[in-house]
């Protein structure tokens, strides 16, 4: 059977035909060792087509397609025009060797060329890779190493290219800058404070806040100026209109020392910057929060947008933080102390960043290591869902934020928490649904209902029994409510009780026969009905025996 061999280079596509085969062997060992030399080597194979590329963006698309397995249509028409055609209703007496073997399936559906890819076919077509330019006279050296180096760039490029929406390193620069800004704008405001305090001290006690109090220092410049005009302006900044007669009041009878024109300038200036700061702080944070909610949904919806941003800093990226196990991440950033803990062999840390979570500071103290190592768990499963996933939603970080929920309720009341494997099934179901997470928060109580139901379940065939056992009352016709039902069953065991007692009172025979006839018959049987003694049953023995004697 003969052997062709499809060779894709970065210039173009090339066929070649194994005629001589013999001559080098059939062998991988024989074909390894003539690959190097170029005059045996060309006795065995030669080149029957070749199709260049018509651009280098026709190039980067048939390598993205041959990389998937896919045949393209120029493949398809190459391979129909140059090689032999079979005759109709028999099989090829030819086969195609093909580097990749999802392509040579492919090839083999579409046109019903029988193809090949093993380790024979390798060593013949790396024989080709090494010769290619030889046996394309036309072709240069040269410029078939330009178009692998262009088609290698082009590939590359367009197979590590990322999401703009989802680069996490503008999470960890804005996150850096926000812990850096808090900082600086505390340490401002304490410089505002203290500067304009010797003009104006009384105004520390009656506002807290550092942004109001930059504000109103650049409001105020000179406090022998304020008047009752000023009111309305200064209950505007402050949001409180008794605050405001208070700073009228104060500046009024103010204790601090007059300052010259340029040091209220100097002073408003920097009170301004620390509004500008602050004001660029609150625009900063709202980045972050549209950042995360892009990059990471499931992680911001489950433990917030600083924490989970401080996670993806310390990992490195998002990424990084999908690679860590639970136990890591638990404990990442407070490598520290735990290194500490292994030197003098104390013990551990229980937590890190989650620290920051809302969801450790709820936890009692005996819980909080517990808490910990859970939330370091569902953190783990959203990371790793936001990193690998390819479509953005929030469905599972809310599931995963409920289960943390329910097992706060868990250690603190004992309500038994739903499966993971449930919850998981659910934000699936959701998710290809396209159902609201509201529609879904009936399930959360699944879990600690069924006992409840089941017990209801006992508690109405115990009341059907008890109800087969008393006569109905079909002159009332009316149903009989749960009191009344407890009742009947108090009522029915002291009867039951009373009658043991009289039994054990009587003779052996009504013990031994009371009994049974009771168990048989005690749903069957309405109270006036009497049970029958053993005397009757002796009485109607001796009637049936005289009768077979007088026959």
């Amino acid at each position: 059977m003969a052997l062709y061999l499809l060779f894709e280079s970065a210039s173009g596509y090339g066929l070649f035909h194994a005629y001589g085969i013999d001559e080098i062997g059939q062998s991988v060992e024989a074909v390894r060792s003539s690959v190097l030399d170029l005059e045996r080597f060309g006795k065995a194979v030669k080149l029957t087509a070749f199709n260049p590329f018509s651009s280098a963006v026709d190039a980067l698309n048939q390598c993205n397609a041959i990389s998937e397995g896919i045949m393209t249509d120029e493949l398809r028409s190459f391979l129909e025009l140059n090689l032999p055609k079979p005759k109709e209703g028999k099989k090829a007496k030819y086969s195609l060797g093909v580097v990749e073997p999802k392509v040579g399936s492919h090839i083999a559906e579409v046109t019903g060329i029988p193809c090949q890819s093993n380790e024979f076919v390798q060593e013949l077509l790396r024989g080709v890779r090494l010769h290619f330019d030889r046996f394309i006279k036309e072709l240069k050296e040269s410029d078939l190493e330009k178009a692998q180096l262009g088609l290698g760039h082009s590939y590359s490029r367009a197979k590590v290219k990322f999401n703009v929406n989802r680069v996490d390193n503008m999470v960890i620069q804005a996150i850096f800058l926000l812990d850096t800004l808090d900082k600086d704008i505390n340490s401002f405001s304490m410089r505002v404070r203290e500067w304009f305090s010797w003009h104006f001290p009384e105004l520390v006690k009656i506002v807290n806040d550092n942004y109001l109090y930059a504000k109103l220092a650049k409001f105020i410049v000179n406090k022998s100026d304020l008047a009752e005009k000023d009111i309305p302006a200064l209950a505007d900044i402050v949001g409180d209109e008794d605050k405001a007669k208070e700073i009228v009041e104060a500046a009024k009878a103010s204790m601090g020392q007059d300052l010259s024109p340029v040091d209220l300038i100097n002073v408003q200036q920097f009170a301004q910057r620390v509004m500008n700061l602050s004001e660029y702080r609150k625009n900063l944070y709202e980045y972050l929060v549209t950042k995360m909610n892009d990059i990471a949904p499931n992680l911001t919806s489950l433990i917030g947008e600083v924490v989970g941003a401080r996670l993806i800093s310390h990992a490195g990226s998002l990424s990084n933080l999908a690679k860590c196990p639970a136990s890591t991440l638990q404990i990442l950033g407070a490598e520290k102390a735990l290194f500490r803990a292994l030197k003098t062999r104390g013990n551990t840390p229980k937590y890190g960043l989650i620290f920051h979570s809302s969801f450790i500071g709820r936890a009692s103290t005996k819980n909080k290591g517990r808490m910990a190592r859970y939330l370091a768990n569902k953190c783990s499963i959203a990371s790793r869902i936001d990193c690998y996933s390819e479509a953005s939603t929030s469905v599972f970080g809310q599931k995963l934020r409920e289960q943390v929920e329910e097992r706060l309720d868990f250690y603190d009341k004992g309500v038994a928490p739903r499966k993971n494997l449930d919850v998981m099934k659910a934000a699936i179901d959701s998710m290809v649904n396209g159902t609201s997470i509201d529609d879904d928060d009936n399930e959360r109580t699944d879990a600690s209902a069924k006992k409840s139901k089941k017990k209801k379940s006992k508690t109405e065939a115990d009341g059907d029994a008890m109800e087969l056992d008393k006569p109905s009352n079909a002159a009332d016709g009316e149903a009989e409510p749960g009191t009344e039902k407890k009742k009947k069953k108090k009522k029915h065991k002291l009867e039951e009780t009373q009658e043991q007692e009289n039994v054990a009172t009587n003779g052996d025979a009504e013990v031994t026969e009371t009994p049974k006839k009771k168990k048989k018959k005690s749903r069957e049987v309405s109270e006036d009905a009497e049970p029958k003694t053993a005397t009757e049953g002796k009485k109607k023995k001796k009637k049936k025996a005289k009768a077979e004697d007088d026959e």
